[in-house]
């Protein structure tokens, strides 16, 4: 069993920055695809990026170029830094682990809170 927590969610102005952060209870970046969804309020989940261990990486075209997600694997971390924030950005964040072989596994955080609004 994994668990996965996520961290780092708040309030920030338009054009503010946040980090999200989720660490994995046991090493699975080796074997797992990591991503990254939010549900924005009244909207269904959405993807916004994805790590596929040290490469592989691709991002929903609402976030391109505002978001970075990287991969701590020394301390079992997902980031996902946020810069040039924007009221539709805001949502419940979603750290996700996926395995697809030899069979699929999944994993969701709890998820945290992100409000951008002046």
């Amino acid at each position: 069993q994994v668990r996965l927590v996520e961290s780092g969610g708040g309030l920030v102005q338009p054009g503010g920055s946040l980090r999200l952060s989720c660490t994995a209870s046991v090493s699975i970046f080796t074997v797992y695809t990591m991503y990254w969804y939010r549900q924005p309020p009244g909207k269904q989940r959405e993807f916004v990026a994805s790590i596929i261990r040290d490469y592989g990486i691709t991002y929903a075209d609402s976030v391109k170029g505002r978001f970075t997600i990287s991969a701590d694997k020394t301390n079992n971390t997902v980031y996902l830094q946020m810069n040039s924030l924007k009221p539709e950005d805001t949502a419940v964040y979603y750290c996700n682990a996926v395995r697809f072989l030899p069979s699929r596994d999944e994993y969701w955080g709890q998820g945290t809170q992100v409000t951008v609004s002046s």
